[in-house]
């Protein structure tokens, strides 16, 4: 029987690790930044359930802003020859747009916060948000082959 439940654990074990190593780089950063938000924030039981749903709504609207934002820098990459005065204003009047409709999402979100949270610890998100952005781009400007290396190979030719 002890043989059996001793398996039993170890076969769940290993399935684990195999979820484990399919975790793409992607999510592993968003769990890095949700322990990093979570450390820095000193969140309570009740306020984590309430704000998670909410900062996670915020996040999705922000990358489905920064996919359009991205697909209109592509689109003018490729075919900034090709482009007519007209598409070259329209393409810039959408990321006019794209940035007002960034800012109105935040300042929506950061009353939406301030029902979730204290005060002090929505002003604690907006510094950790920094400085885990700051952490982010030290860690590619110090990476073997990061940022850093790019830069002196191109300044070198």
């Amino acid at each position: 029987m002890k043989k059996g439940i001793f398996l039993l654990i170890l076969f769940q074990i290993v399935a684990m690790g195999g979820l484990i190593a399919q975790v793409t780089p992607a999510e592993r950063l968003v769990a890095y930044k949700v322990a990093f938000l979570t450390r820095r924030l000193n969140l309570t039981v009740e306020e984590s359930q309430r704000f998670w749903p909410v900062y996670n709504e915020l996040q999705d609207q922000k990358n489905a802003i920064q996919r359009e934002r991205a697909s209109i820098f592509i689109k003018i990459a490729e075919n900034k020859m090709n482009m007519s005065e007209k598409d070259i204003i329209e393409a810039g009047d959408r990321l006019i747009s794209l940035d007002i409709q960034e800012a109105n999402l935040s300042a929506e979100y950061h009353k939406r916060f301030k029902e979730i949270l204290p005060p002090v610890k929505v002003i604690r998100l907006y510094q950790a948000e920094n400085q885990y952005r700051n952490l982010l781009l030290n860690e590619l400007r110090n990476a073997p082959g990061g940022l850093r290396e790019e830069i002196k190979q191109r300044r070198d030719r």
